[in-house]
């Protein structure tokens, strides 16, 4: 048997330890490594698959991996977990790839959950009690309020961080007020909800009125992590795998994370994202076969383990959690992120036409988020109108 794996990003993205285990333990696989910069590689796949040269397994974003799915680039990876796995020793996740018609083209390659992160010292240093897993956005709003430090017109610190990225900004304030913004199906655009409108205000208006941080703010002193870690903002959405970054630059920051806070209807949204691995439906047999095994392997408990010491992703399998339960880097309460999604985990909606609809979205709550340039209503109106119309073109 012979395999082709292709790694975009290299071995910064992918733990070498587990290639070179499965290549030790699979010694009738004959293995080549296709690696080159993640943007090198990207566009180097699609001419690849145009010329019917790509790798027999490979990973990608998640919403990439739906698209190929549609173009027929994809296998389907469900008989085989079905036919190996027990998909009750997994979270939710290991299904972020699957459609509507229950064909699943990718598993994922990790998972990235956000939770709230706090500055200890600044809340302690303003009396205010510290965030826990019962808190709500409206919690959220009233102590960034009491948070923020203001000397004139000008904010010495802030409450919050204000993003206007779609993973710990725009989708997840969306959500919490009870909004959505495609419909179950991912056919339609829920952008014209009034909750979805009510939840992108709430943003707007905390940015507006000083208590959370402006863009400007944010690049003016190096970024979010360096405004967190600083003790400029309270507190931050933050992503699992920025915690490394937050170690290695930060490591004397006093803080922890809270899981996300609940929405409106008492549900907790927690978005993740993952690069997902697919193997190419136009593989042969054996290699199709020989993908899958590195993809059971990369499941299982070896790698998974590995997965979750590396601190760059959350494991897939449930029994690698283990790993945090002694462990002594920062944030000490990692159930934040890790309970926190097997709760409430959900995808950024992604379909076949996510990076096309979601650009779209983008450009628009820059212009009221982060410019000012927009009311929300008329953002998030021609947003709709964009979003549908993507949508319907490839139905």
């Amino acid at each position: 048997m012979s395999l082709t794996i292709g790694l975009p990003g290299s071995y910064e993205v992918t733990k070498k330890e587990i290639i070179d285990k499965f290549i030790e333990t699979h010694p009738h696989i004959t293995v080549k490594i296709e690696d080159a910069p993640w943007g090198d590689f990207t566009s180097k796949i699609a001419t690849q698959i145009a010329g019917n040269t790509m790798p027999d397994v490979w990973f990608q974003e998640n919403a990439a991996i739906l698209g190929y799915g549609k173009r027929g680039v994809a296998e389907d990876l469900k008989p085989y977990i079905e036919r190996d796995l027990n998909a009750s020793d997994y979270v939710d996740a290991l299904f972020s790839a699957q459609t509507s018609d229950g064909k699943v083209w990718g598993i994922p390659h990790g998972v990235n959950s956000v939770a709230l992160a706090y500055n200890k010292s600044v809340f302690e240093a303003a009396n205010v009690d510290l965030p826990t897993d019962d808190w709500t956005y409206a919690d959220l709003i009233e102590a960034a309020k009491k948070l923020t430090i203001k000397e004139g017109n000008n904010v010495k610190q802030f409450g919050f961080i204000g993003t206007a990225s779609i993973t710990t900004g725009w989708f997840p304030w969306i959500k919490q007020a009870g909004g959505m913004v495609l419909d179950d199906t991912k056919t339609k655009s829920m952008l014209n909800d009034p909750k979805t409108l009510e939840g992108l205000s709430q943003l707007r208006q905390g940015i507006q009125d000083g208590y959370f941080t402006n863009n400007d703010f944010l690049t003016a002193n190096g970024g979010a992590l360096e405004v967190f870690a600083t003790g400029k903002s309270a507190m931050y959405m933050m992503q699992y795998s920025e915690q490394v970054s937050m170690n290695s630059k930060f490591p004397d920051a006093d803080w922890d994370v809270v899981k996300a806070p609940k929405a409106v209807d008492g549900k907790r949204y927690v978005p993740f994202v993952t690069n997902s691995w697919l193997i190419s439906s136009r593989a042969s047999d054996d290699s199709k076969e020989a993908a899958w095994q590195f993809l059971k392997f990369y499941l299982g408990e070896e790698a998974q383990t590995i997965l979750a010491e590396s601190g760059s992703s959350l494991p897939v399998k449930q029994s690698a959690y283990t790993v945090f339960d002694n462990s002594t880097t920062k944030p000490l309460n990692k159930k934040g992120f890790t309970e926190g999604v097997a709760e409430g985990g959900v995808t950024l909606d992604e379909n076949a036409s996510w990076a096309e609809w979601r650009l779209l979205v983008q450009q628009e709550v820059n212009e009221a988020i982060v410019q000012g340039n927009k009311s929300v209503e008329d953002a998030l109106a021609a947003a709709h109108k964009g979003v549908q119309q993507v949508l319907d073109e490839n139905k």
